[in-house]
């Protein structure tokens, strides 16, 4: 009997490593015992403010290099995402109805967030009894106030381009080249709009926007593999930057910021859930993936991906929606960065400085600034334009935006969680409401890397999903070789 030799795959060997969640948090803990370790060695220059040993240099590198790789890609992610979207809504038939739904439902959430953030400082009065040092007050340099921002929506070049002039080293001048993020947006919004209108000639253009957001989605995954590393490099060059001392000093002020943003994503997103008729357990589980990388990327682009996914695979929203309303959220809705944190911070250096008071008028120009003009933080790391637009506005020292920079990297991690759990939120309840949520995805068990399965495209999930990617490595498979009788010939 002749004998014929196939190949089975053997069982695969996977090596254990931490999940995303872990990772997160064992980053935090290494960057902040890093920072302190890098201080104790050697505190920064007083006179430069440069760091003066090799472990602060390194994790500085590792921090802005991280920053760095993010804000590189979110221009096309912007113009792209945005297109994009606006171009998705031309296959839905109640298109008006479910954009206008979400700009509602954006400005309702905000309003409630920035309420909450007034009636915390008012309660907590952090700028009170404020040990920081007054000298650490810096003026921003330019005052940005309502026309600034107004004539910053016009685009100067179908670019967004805008050149900067700083001192050079060598005591020259340095010309760099930067985006304005809200140009881009307006450029983007435009194109989208005139895609749309154009109609059958414009298919080709709007598949290449598909195409080319995809290839960009791609190069963004890979840099969110980076987000541990580079949470060690960003909180521990905080601390070792500006010591335990200063962030201390405003440690009342941080714990007023995260009493506000817990209050927002554990009480209200809950009660809004909740009054929808969706399950506030259901939905944190869904979210929970782009919760945790926003948190550690800082950057609501960033996390743009992951927000899609769990809102599309997690919460049951349909695709041509939620491929409108998720990007379109990652620019504009900001309860994180345009409600809370302005709320408190304006409130905080108005008590701070002598001489200088709120009143009602004063909390109605915060409550409006926070409504309006959220797209100021335009999804990137940070939120100071808006913080800085609020006390313009109110008439405060712009000076007070220098206090708050020793805290502003801790506070953004969870600005930026609260910012992408209600980018996910918002369009599940409008689908909700509207009657084309999928509620027996919603409540469909989470599987193990956070997501619920998609039995039609379950190589993808398992490609795109955080857990996966960041928790999950496997060897090659080996084979070995049976040898299995051969019935169809004898000897």
């Amino acid at each position: 009997m002749s004998e014929k030799t196939t190949t089975t795959p053997s069982k695969r060997r996977k090596i254990w490593i931490p999940s995303f969640a872990t990772q997160v948090f064992v980053a935090l803990f290494i960057g902040l015992a890093l920072g302190f370790v890098a201080f104790q060695i050697s505190p920064p220059d007083p006179e430069t403010e440069e760091a003066t040993n090799g472990l602060a240099v390194t994790l500085e590198i590792f921090g802005d290099t991280f920053v760095t790789l993010l804000q590189t890609i979110v221009p096309p992610l912007i113009v792209l995402a945005v297109i994009s979207s606006i171009a998705n809504l031309r296959n839905v038939t109640n298109a008006a109805r479910l954009a206008g739904q979400t700009l509602l439902w954006f400005a309702v959430t905000a309003l409630i967030s920035v309420t909450l953030g007034i009636a915390l400082g008012l309660v907590a009065r952090p700028g009170e009894d404020s040990s920081v040092d007054p000298a650490t007050a810096v003026d921003p340099g330019r005052e940005v106030s309502w026309l600034d921002f107004l004539q910053g929506l016009v685009p100067s070049n179908f670019l967004a381009l805008q050149a900067e002039t700083s001192d050079a080293p060598d005591g020259g001048l340095a010309t760099g080249l930067s985006f304005n993020v809200l140009q881009l947006i307006v450029i983007a919004i435009v194109l989208g709009i005139a895609a749309v209108k154009v109609g059958k000639a414009a298919e080709p253009f709007i598949n290449f926007m598909s195409s080319s957001l995809e290839v960009v989605l791609k190069a963004l995954w890979w840099v969110i593999r980076l987000a541990p590393i580079g949470t060690v490099g960003l909180l521990g060059n905080a601390i070792y930057s500006y010591g335990w001392h200063t962030i201390g000093a405003l440690g009342k002020f941080v714990i007023t910021i995260y009493i506000g943003l817990a209050l927002v994503l554990f009480v209200i997103y809950p009660i809004i859930a909740r009054i929808h008729g969706l399950s506030p357990i259901k939905y944190f589980s869904g979210v929970w993936p782009a919760v945790q990388l926003g948190f550690v990327s800082r950057s609501s682009m960033g996390t743009l991906p992951v927000t899609q996914q769990v809102t599309e695979q997690n919460l049951g929203v349909p695709r041509h929606y939620a491929a409108f309303a998720v990007p379109f959220g990652s620019t504009t809705k900001m309860d994180g960065c345009a409600a809370i944190y302005p709320a408190v911070s304006a409130i905080f250096i108005a008590q701070f400085f002598p001489g200088v008071s709120l009143g009602l008028t004063d909390y109605l120009l915060i409550v409006m600034v926070s409504v309006i003009g959220s797209s100021a933080t335009a999804g990137t790391t940070g939120a100071v334009v808006m913080l800085t637009l609020t006390l313009s506005t109110l008439g405060l020292p712009l000076e007070g935006v220098g206090l708050l920079l020793a805290v502003d990297p801790i506070l953004d991690m969870g600005r930026t969680a609260v910012n992408v759990a209600g980018q996910a939120l918002i369009p599940a309840i409008v689908a909700k409401r509207e009657g084309i949520i999928d509620l027996d995805r919603y409540n469909t068990p989470r599987g193990a890397s956070g997501f619920v399965p998609l039995p039609e495209d379950k190589d993808e999930e398992a490609e795109t999903s955080v857990d996966h990617v960041l928790s999950d490595t496997e060897d090659e498979e080996d084979e070995e070789k049976v040898t299995v009788p051969d019935s169809s010939s004898r000897s």
